[in-house]
């Protein structure tokens, strides 16, 4: 009885199925990382709020997207929409899954870098008459993003993986049609290490581009960093 059938591991590497699942999971990541972004940094913005009518809402929405699993809430969104009048197909229902789930941790990793500039960079752009959005645009901005770009690689490379857990609401991407050709074919270690090799492929991808992003940031700051006068040499 043969273990590992190398042939059928290379044939699954190739095939089209499979290849169709890859496309429709870098769309989840793409769209997820998007829209998590944004309604982020939304809610890092209410999270920073004096007012606690809006930072209290905004820190519940952190408590409970971070502290329930990705997969009870998709299984609850796909389930429990219907029941109160609201179909979704099933990629919108993942999208909104992933998207909700990913933008409690973006908030935190926004908001941990607005709060990682120093509050003298503020007062200097005050003190030069700038405007409250030149402030935030050229000042506050840039270097809070900065800062933030390592975690956010973090966190996109886990919601890479992550969108696996969709397959469970039958979303067609490399998890859900691995789980299908296996169920066709009954070669289970060929099927899951293509699948594997591709989720490795994405994220040394990805890893790839987070590193190059990290050093153009990090060399546009050495840079900045190099053009100021020192004192000691005068």
């Amino acid at each position: 009885m043969t273990v590992f059938d190398p042939e059928a591991f290379f044939g699954y590497l190739v095939n089209s199925f499979l290849i169709g699942g890859v496309g429709v999971t870098i769309a989840l990541t793409v769209a997820s990382v998007i829209g998590g972004l944004i309604l982020g940094t939304a809610i890092a913005m209410a999270r920073m709020s004096p007012q606690r009518l809006i930072s209290l809402p905004a820190r519940a929405y952190i408590w409970f997207f971070r502290g329930t699993p990705l997969l009870i809430q998709l299984v609850v969104i796909y389930t429990g929409l219907p029941q109160l009048g609201l179909k979704l197909d099933v990629i919108t229902c993942a999208l909104v899954g992933l998207i909700l789930h990913e933008a409690a941790y973006m908030a935190e990793i926004v908001r941990s870098g607005f709060m990682s500039v120093p509050k003298g960079q503020t007062e200097a752009g005050w003190s030069l008459n700038l405007s409250p959005f030149t402030i935030f645009w050229r000042v506050t901005l840039p270097q809070a993003f900065r800062l933030m770009v390592p975690p956010l690689g973090n966190s996109i490379n886990s919601l890479l993986k992550a969108t696996s857990l969709a397959s469970v609401i039958s979303v067609e991407e490399i998890m859900r049609r691995s789980d299908e050709l296996m169920q066709q074919d009954f070669q289970t270690l060929e099927v899951y290490a293509a699948a594997a090799c591709y989720y490795l492929l994405l994220t040394t991808l990805w890893d790839l581009a987070q590193r190059r992003i990290e050093a153009h940031f990090a060399r546009s700051f050495t840079q900045t960093a190099a053009r100021k006068p020192n004192p000691k040499a005068a």
